[in-house]
């Protein structure tokens, strides 16, 4: 359509300078060659208008492409789960994107920043047990556990997560679970804190309310577990919610030639997910260390906290297969007494295969093994049984020692399903009051769990898990469990580590 315009202008261009060229003399010409010259790029110019205003107005393709990476580009580097309505639906108008821009992200100097990722993730399981109910709540001690013949509503945890700004990033997670024996809807904090994102020389801070990051469960939250349940051993040491306070943590990226860091964290030592330290009156009346009394105790200087130190370390062994081995240790008071502290210390090992070559992840194999150790200070007692006041204690000064491991092996055999099996002990040395066979927290354990996963997407799974449970606190020692979990997210969730 153009170029036809052009040649009728080019024509008539022609055809008038003709006209003047023998009929003229040379000035007359040359001004009526610059008059058609001038009415020919006005032609030309309206002639565009009119075409622009018939055309519909499209970006160029290379724009959209840009604008569609930069939206994607902060969800794809934090590992959030993509959302399935957004990759269906049909593209939105240029303003409308801008707008969801602007809710989600914000732009900081020559960087977008993603201001905030919302999601919900839901814990829920169905079985049966040789263990009444009332022994579940001793055999599976964590408070998110399955721990109740029928259903239980382990876990629905409320994430946000995102940019405070180009030196802080900030998560919050609220958790909501029914306790199974009354039937009561508990809430509880999580986790809430920041991280430093822009520190020298290879440091980074986090600060406020957090899981203490020892060893490899710990800090992880139950939708990150392999397996519906805790550890046993992670329930004695750290209680039914894991242990975590409010505290602060430094951590420093050695210059190794893998990578390797160093972690030194400073919590409150007090409430009741501080179980080995100094747990609140109302956690030690259910759940005493070794029947020990419980002593009202203060914080009166720095020594009155608990202190973690941890040492972690990741290399990639070949194409396919990676490790992490980390060593971690705890120190802090306990409630017993007023000069008496707990130790903790432990190693963990992660190894990982997956192939290059692989279908959405599939197939692999993780082997993940944890070994764990406490050192429990009690203080000497003289005076009535908490449990029995007309019974008078003389208990000797004595370190309770208890330890444990567990080992678990996952394969991804085939794209969603995966088979596993776990392995546990725990055992405790120095005696509990009553007599530590008769103590569900400090008796030899042992447990068996197969394990069967499917995944129908990346945001729903699918848990079939059977407990072969050897207790000396049982009756008859021996318990058999089958539990059916269903998990489901939606929503954008922050990346995990390794």
């Amino acid at each position: 359509m153009k170029k036809g315009i052009h040649i009728l202008c080019l024509l008539g261009g022609v055809l008038l300078f003709g006209t003047c060229a023998f009929g003229s003399t040379l000035e007359d010409r040359v001004n009526a060659l610059e008059e058609m010259v001038r009415k020919q790029s006005q032609t030309i110019k309206e002639q565009q208008e009119v075409i622009n205003k018939l055309l519909p107005q499209e970006e160029p393709q290379t724009k959209v492409e840009e604008k569609v990476a930069e939206e994607t580009k902060p969800a794809e580097e934090s590992g959030t789960k993509p959302d399935v309505s957004e990759l269906t639906a049909q593209p939105l108008p240029s303003t409308a994107v801008a707008a969801r821009s602007d809710l989600w992200s914000r732009q900081i100097g020559g960087s977008k920043l993603r201001l905030i990722d919302i999601s919900l993730d839901a814990l829920f399981a169905a079985g049966s047990s040789s263990a009444t109910n009332e022994q579940l709540q001793d055999l599976e001690g964590g408070d998110h556990d399955p721990r109740w013949r029928g259903f239980t509503v382990q876990n629905v945890e409320l994430s946000l997560s995102g940019a405070v700004d180009p030196y802080f990033t900030g998560e919050s997670h609220i958790v909501f679970f029914i306790d199974p024996s009354t039937g009561d809807t508990q809430v509880e904090l999580e986790e809430a804190f920041l991280t430093t994102q822009s520190l020298p020389y290879r440091l980074q801070t986090k600060a406020g309310y957090f899981f203490t990051e020892f060893g490899r469960i710990n800090p992880l939250h139950p939708h990150q577990w392999h397996w519906l349940d805790q550890p046993v051993i992670n329930t004695r040491l750290f209680g039914p919610d894991g242990m975590r306070q409010a505290g602060a943590r430094l951590s420093w990226l050695t210059p190794l030639p893998w990578y390797s860091e160093l972690l030194f964290g400073i919590q409150n030592a007090n409430g009741e997910t501080m179980a080995s330290f100094l747990a609140n009156q109302e956690f030690f009346e259910e759940r005493p260390i070794g029947g020990r009394p419980f002593t009202d105790q203060s914080v009166k200087s720095l020594k009155d906290l608990v202190y973690l130190a941890r040492f972690e370390n990741f290399w990639d062994i070949s194409e396919s297969v990676t490790a992490r081995l980390g060593f971690s240790g705890l120190y802090g008071p306990n409630a017993t007494g007023p000069d008496v502290d707990t130790w903790i210390y432990g190693t963990d090992l992660v190894v990982k295969w997956r192939p290059p070559l692989n279908e959405r992840g599939w197939p692999f194999l993780v082997w993940e093994s944890e070994l764990m150790q406490r050192d429990y200070q009690a203080a000497a007692f003289l005076g009535p049984n908490p449990d029995n006041p007309e019974e008078i204690l003389d208990l000797p000064a004595q370190t309770l020692i208890d330890w444990g491991f567990y080992t678990q092996l996952l394969y991804g055999f085939h794209p969603g399903w995966a088979t596993g099996l776990r392995y546990e002990y725990a055992s405790g040395r120095g005696q509990s009051v009553g007599g530590s066979s008769n103590d569900p927290f400090r008796d030899n354990r042992l447990r068996l769990s197969p394990l069967l996963v499917w995944h129908p997407s990346e945001f729903s799974r699918l848990r079939l898990q059977f407990n072969y449970d050897h207790a000396q606190h049982l009756e008859h020692k021996d318990a058999y469990s089958a539990w059916l979990g269903v998990e489901f997210l939606y929503g954008a969730h922050a990346a995990h580590k390794y």
